[in-house]
């Protein structure tokens, strides 16, 4: 038993220790290009359409240019969101004023992931140390989408409710 309570406490000085110097920040990639390739044509067009919509409608708040990205029957799996394209554009239109749109995305954008209908669009995330306020320290957020003939069909991300 002596051995056993040992190695535990052990661990978890080993982990605590570790935790506290683990943390590499997350960095962005800045060649969207190079984000935007892909050897399979169906992945990249996949990819365009997220990084458009992103920039465009998300971004740059053009909410006329949803139902050119977006299925009427858009399913959001964001609980702070509705389910559908008007619910999407409804709530971002109170939110969001067009702005010009950028060439591409503003917010730090660390990767594009395609595979079969889905994209994934990975950011570096800022957050405030809740142990000090002064300090800030990065994660990554995501955002992924389905497509379905040509449009985002289906949305998830980590979300909570608000």
């Amino acid at each position: 038993m002596k051995y056993l309570i040992t190695g535990l406490v052990l661990s978890l000085g080993l982990a605590s220790s570790n935790h506290a110097n683990a943390q590499l920040a997350v960095t962005a990639q800045h060649d969207h290009q190079q984000l935007l390739r892909s050897n399979d044509p169906q992945l990249q067009a996949n990819k365009k359409l997220v990084y458009d919509f992103w920039r465009e409608v998300f971004e740059a708040g053009h909410m006329e240019l949803a139902e050119k990205y977006l299925t009427e029957d858009y399913q959001q799996h964001n609980p702070n969101v509705g389910t559908g394209r008007a619910a999407f554009v409804d709530l971002l239109s109170r939110i969001r004023k067009p702005s010009e749109i950028a060439p591409r995305i503003k917010m730090p954008l660390v990767s594009i992931i395609a595979e079969r209908d889905l994209v994934t669009l990975v950011f570096v995330a800022q957050h405030r140390d809740p142990k000090d306020q002064s300090k800030t320290y990065t994660s990554t957020w995501f955002d992924m989408f389905r497509i379905e003939n040509g449009k985002i069909a289906e949305h998830w991300d980590p979300d909570t409710k608000q």
